[in-house]
């Protein structure tokens, strides 16, 4: 492709690979960028890896720098720190993902001024992608998506391009794979101008492992998710959670109502108060709800207003040809 008909020289790209024992992939991962992107940094941040990442890195010609915290969301927070850029490119260090949608996927932040765009896996391959990992891919991007916006499919990729105002506008709070979730919690909820390109998605060469453990990581990001309920949808939250103790203390109080109608008597009178004391747990998660909500409305509105603070993504003048990016090394 060539690569000097749509960004101007003065707006800068780079790669953000985060690494953990990945000398059979990274100098691939790195060539692959390099051939698409000829003149954009390729940053590599290693955390704490005990084989030769470090060394086949630096060899392949990239950036190497190190993060002690262990966890890619410690990873994602100190290159979003460290790194000043137009438009970032975040990928795996694993070559799971192809280096030649870069260009497009920069081409479409570029030409519609895209705070992010997603790269949505597609593989034919089962070990590349398996049938479990699948499912709980839909399950929980269904979660999310159901809460804050059905505008992505792919809520776990690991394949993205942010511009500048996503990037040093994002809290980056998790610790590990679950900062996925974050991206996408983050884009949703500010309601930023997103887009998501299918991108083909192969399995591990031999003798690399993942390092995604399938069920507890699972379980994290679950967690996070509805952390992530719990602080920007509170009245949906504590709502859903009083509606389930309210039927529950009806269904505990209703036959004790109707044996005192019919008797005259309280004749359980510990299953009363008990459905009396759910009854009154249930308002009083509802009312915390109410409460919580105005307060996460002004947490809303406090970042929402440091997001606009920052410039808007480059955006390619109109009537200009789309092509793919030149960058500023």
């Amino acid at each position: 492709m060539d690569v000097s008909k749509s960004f101007s020289a003065d707006i800068k790209v780079v790669v953000l690979v985060p690494c953990y024992n990945e000398e059979v992939t990274i100098a691939s991962v790195v060539h692959g960028f390099r051939a698409v992107l000829p003149n954009a940094p390729i940053y590599v941040y290693d955390n704490n890896s005990t084989d030769q990442t470090v060394k086949v890195a630096r060899e392949a010609g990239a950036i190497v720098r190190s993060e002690s915290l262990q966890g890619k969301g410690y990873v994602i927070r100190r290159m979003f720190s460290d790194i000043d850029a137009d438009f970032y490119i975040l990928v795996d260090g694993d070559a799971t993902y192809e280096a030649a949608a870069a260009p497009d996927m920069l081409n479409m932040a570029y030409a519609n001024g895209l705070d992010m765009v997603n790269g949505a896996r597609i593989t034919d391959r089962v070990d590349a992608y398996r049938r479990g990992h699948v499912l709980g891919n839909k399950v929980l991007t269904g979660l999310v998506t159901s809460v804050f916006g059905r505008r992505l499919s792919d809520m776990l990729s690991g394949y993205r391009v942010f511009s500048r105002r996503f990037v040093k506008s994002f809290p980056a709070l998790s610790s590990g794979f679950e900062t996925e979730t974050e991206f996408t919690v983050h884009a949703l909820e500010l309601a930023m101008p997103i887009g998501e390109r299918p991108t083909r998605y192969v399995e591990r060469p031999p003798g690399s492992a993942s390092k995604l453990k399938t069920y507890s990581d699972g379980c994290r990001i679950l967690g996070m998710i509805i952390n992530l309920v719990k602080q920007e949808r509170p009245l949906m939250f504590f709502t859903i959670i009083g509606l389930i103790v309210l039927i529950g203390g009806i269904g505990l109080g209703l036959p004790v109502v109707l044996d005192f109608f019919r008797t005259g008597l309280v004749q359980r009178l510990p299953t009363a108060v008990l459905a009396m004391g759910m009854v009154i747990l249930a308002v009083f998660s509802m009312g915390c709800g109410l409460i919580l909500d105005s307060v996460a409305l002004g947490r809303r509105e406090v970042k929402r207003l440091a997001y606009l603070a920052l410039p808007a993504p480059p955006r390619m003048a109109e009537g200009q040809a789309t092509g793919s990016p030149q960058v500023e090394a």
